[in-house]
């Protein structure tokens, strides 16, 4: 899977998009026969995915987040599934935030273990089976609907209100994972994200196919301290400019900026110019929760950045507030009900 969104992959279709039109078809073609044609495994507690039809950030990880708040709030034992993207480990690993760096485990991973016990498996069924065992009752995987090895009782897929799915065209042309088709007819429902019409096109199709619509925004946590501060403002995620609009919101008044590719680990000399930078023009350093986590445990400069940086935390908030219990009721139900069917196809 690519990684990197390039620019043009969010902007209105061009050459280059229909240049690469034969290799989107094949693309498409070939992912959509794996999401058709998947034999999945079935998992022995609830199994909710939170996904994107593209590649980039569209918000997964604060919704994930709100969903284990929202399971342990009704007394369910929710348990993180992750691939460990950007991480080195390879054998299935139970997170631990004491013990565990970014470049082993991911930084979303790091994020999540704040919030229930995350489990970081290149075998998402091998790490399901690890996290039942660890005793949680749901697991929440965070990505992985286009390529989900395990039967998924609730696919929740996310989508940004302001970039939609950018150009619409598959990989490599654009940013779109499955043919959307494919995609629709598995999800279970969309969460649009924030305000804009980008994704109003994909909100009518799942509407027309009797698929529930949620709505969410991202609201930062108050007392930031960067209220009236002049801010350089850094972050290496798949939409920096998002983090940029927080900073704003919060009251920051965004000096400057350094974008960087998503999970990206900075070098000693970015470090060392974000630090520079900062201090001769007398600006606050601000960042986001994730680019922090991979500053964490290192010594040097690193720790001097994560010291002198000003976090920006985030909670994804649906407008109905229900909407996250509603969703994992869904999830119980739709699980037991494919026990019964598993149970009287095997009786």
């Amino acid at each position: 899977m690519v990684s990197e969104a390039p620019p043009f992959w969010w902007e209105k279709a061009d050459w280059r998009a229909f240049a690469l039109t034969p290799f989107s078809a094949l693309y498409g073609s070939i992912a959509g026969s794996r999401m058709r044609n998947a034999k999945r495994a079935s998992a022995t507690v609830p199994v909710i995915c939170v996904g994107n039809f593209t590649v980039g950030g569209a918000g997964k990880t604060p919704t994930s987040i709100a969903l284990a708040r929202a399971a342990k709030a009704m007394g369910h034992r929710p348990g993180f599934l992750s691939r460990g993207y950007g991480g080195s480990l390879d054998a299935t690993t139970m997170v631990d935030r004491e013990r565990h760096r970014a470049d082993a485990v991911g930084d979303e991973a790091l994020l999540l273990a704040a919030e229930a016990m995350t489990v970081i498996s290149r075998r998402r069924v091998e790490g399901a089976r690890r996290l039942a065992a660890e005793g949680a009752d749901l697991i929440i995987m965070d990505d992985g609907f286009q390529s989900a090895r395990l039967t998924l009782d609730f696919a929740l897929v996310v989508i940004d209100a302001r970039r939609g799915i950018g150009n619409g065209h598959l990989v490599p042309g654009g940013p779109v994972r499955a043919p959307i088709a494919e995609q629709m007819r598995q999800l279970s429902a969309i969460l649009k994200v924030g305000d804009g019409e980008a994704a109003d096109r994909i909100v009518r199709q799942a509407a027309r196919a009797g698929k529930p619509i949620h709505v969410a925004g991202i609201k930062p946590r108050p007392d930031s301290g960067i209220s009236g501060r002049n801010v350089l403002a850094y972050a290496g995620i798949a939409d920096p400019e998002k983090f940029y609009r927080t900073v704003r919101a919060v009251g920051g008044m965004v000096s400057e900026t350094r974008s960087f590719p998503d999970h990206h680990y900075f070098t000693e000399d970015e470090i060392r110019a974000l630090l520079d930078d900062a201090a001769r023009q007398g600006l606050l350093l601000a960042t986001t929760a994730k680019d922090a986590a991979r500053l964490v445990g290192h010594q040097g400069a690193a720790a001097e950045l994560l010291e002198k940086s000003r976090i920006i935390e985030i909670d994804m908030v649906f407008d109905d507030p229900r909407a996250p219990m509603t969703i994992i009721e869904t999830a119980f139900n739709n699980f037991r009900d494919r026990k019964l069917r598993e149970t009287g196809a095997h009786g």
